[in-house]
């Protein structure tokens, strides 16, 4: 296979795959791809292909608990249908009433299943970030881990759920260790391949001294981040490592500082969430399954990390994914919107798929899953090697639209325009036009609108630049201004 993929050299925001700049975003199930037996992954990847869809992640150790808000996913697999990497011992029951695990063997069900996901988004192009370790939240959802000492033959120790994420325990810590290796191991000849070490790292749970500290928590995640490049170092191929530095539960704070400055990761994922602080500044990008907005903290926070050198990904936005319609949906599109031409990268889940749906709802078919194809769409055809956030060339917006724009200054320039009002603020009544004002170079421009939703443009009509006031369209919840320059 090629070199995989990497940070583009010439702009450090962007990935490289294949020797083309890539920009990742994808409407996803929730990770179980592999672990969930009846979960046809076959059919999940092929519309993923149709959908110009670029990342996938796949989880291949934790295992979710369903509960009232998030009661579906492919993540949460009936006990009998869990594949883990360890194999069932056959010798007494674990606490899901399923044979223990034998850690010492590995499951040749699990890797058959892993190397034909692998194989097959490497055919489609799908880059996908492997899910190393996960946060376990809580007593119930970590006694469904195989490493729980309740549920092996091997030893670990007896543990409170928090210190999951710590080396303070011996035989835990070369459990974790083991099957990074292995899966390192497994999977370093895929070009299609990022590594992240853990979802959402917590520390400080409800402020108890006892429990690991955020700092302990990026300690533990160090030491995995070696054994991730001490096993590479022998292997043909060096991935990235990506994630974030662990936030603090009690009292709640998502820092991000570390995760740009340090040398832990060489990219950043940032769940869009309340109180995320960089360069001391908070921003509130939404609480958990809202269905809130929050679109110009979302954009602001992008923007306020641009300058740094690693890529964010805003990774596994959840603000509206419960809900299965089009306001939740809507939603979504205008947070990847934002993102994508803020220069960040964007990954929703789409809880539309589960099992025996792999594709999704006819509804998320023609509304999340179609919208995601045409930004994909839209974003690839920008000169995404010289294009950047062009913060200053919109001077005036009509009232409750945010301005998000990107491209390459006085050649090709999008403009995207979003109803930044909330749900119970009147978002959805149609934004009945306006001025737009801009501030460009003087040149003659080819103007055209463009929607988010069919994906089509307006006829164009040429203007010209210096102090441009444009008459925008009445339109509903978001629209794209694109100027390109005539030659």
């Amino acid at each position: 296979m090629s070199t995989p993929i990497r940070i583009h050299p010439d702009n450090p925001k962007l990935f490289e795959f294949r020797g083309k700049p890539l920009v990742l975003l994808c409407a996803t199930e929730h990770y179980g791809a592999v672990m969930n037996r009846p979960f046809d992954y076959a059919s999940y990847l092929k519309d993923a292909y149709d959908k110009q869809q670029t990342l996938t992640r796949l989880f291949v150790l934790f295992r979710e608990l369903q509960s009232a808000m998030n009661p579906y996913s492919t993540c949460k697999p009936e006990s009998p249908d869990y594949i883990a990497p360890f194999a069932r011992s056959g010798q007494g029951k674990a606490l899901d009433g399923q044979p223990l695990y034998d850690l010492d063997q590995w499951n040749p069900e699990f890797f058959e299943r892993l190397h034909g996901f692998m194989s097959m988004a490497a055919e489609y192009g799908i880059v996908v970030e492997l899910v190393l370790l996960s946060n376990t939240y809580g007593p119930d959802v970590w006694a469904l881990n195989p490493l729980n000492a309740k549920n092996n033959t091997n030893g670990t120790e007896e543990i409170e759920w928090p210190d999951y994420m710590s080396l303070r325990h011996p035989q835990l810590r070369r459990r974790q260790l083991d099957h990074v290796r292995k899966i390192v191991e497994e999977t370093n000849k895929y070009d299609n391949l990022i590594y992240e070490i853990c979802n959402e790292p917590g520390g400080a749970v409800a402020a108890d001294a006892r429990n690991p500290a955020p700092s302990e928590v990026n300690e533990w995640q160090a030491e995995i981040a070696r054994t991730i490049r001490d096993t590479e170092a022998r292997l043909p191929n060096k991935h990235l490592i990506v994630g974030q530095e662990a936030f603090t539960y009690t009292p709640w704070e998502q820092s991000s500082d570390l995760s740009f400055r340090g040398e832990l990761f060489d990219t950043v994922n940032i769940h869009p969430l309340p109180n995320t602080t960089y360069d001391g500044k908070a921003y509130h990008m939404g609480e958990f399954m809202s269905k809130q907005l929050k679109l110009r903290p979302f954009r602001d926070y992008c923007l306020a990390v641009y300058g740094e050198r690693k890529p964010l990904n805003m990774d596994e936005d959840n603000i509206a994914s419960q809900y299965k319609d089009p306001d939740g949906w809507t939603i979504h599109r205008k947070r990847a919107w934002t993102a994508l031409l803020s220069g960040a990268h964007y990954d929703v889940i789409d809880f539309s798929i589960i099992n025996y749906c792999p594709t999704g709802t006819p509804q998320s078919q023609q509304h999340l899953r179609s919208w995601m194809r045409n930004l994909s769409a839209f974003v690839h055809s920008i000169d995404l090697l010289n294009a950047r956030p062009l913060s200053s060339l919109v001077t005036r917006a009509p009232e409750h639209v945010l301005e998000i724009v990107f491209g390459v200054e006085g050649k090709d320039i999008a403009i995207y325009l979003a109803d930044e009002r909330e749900l119970n603020e009147g978002t959805g009544e149609p934004v009945r036009g306006g001025k737009l004002a801009l501030a460009l170079p003087q040149s003659e421009y080819s103007a055209v609108f463009y929607s988010p939703v069919s994906g089509l443009y307006s006829p164009a009509v040429t203007v010209r630049g210096g102090d441009l006031v444009l008459d925008l369209p009445e339109f509903q919840h978001d629209v794209l201004v694109r100027l390109t320059l005539i030659a």
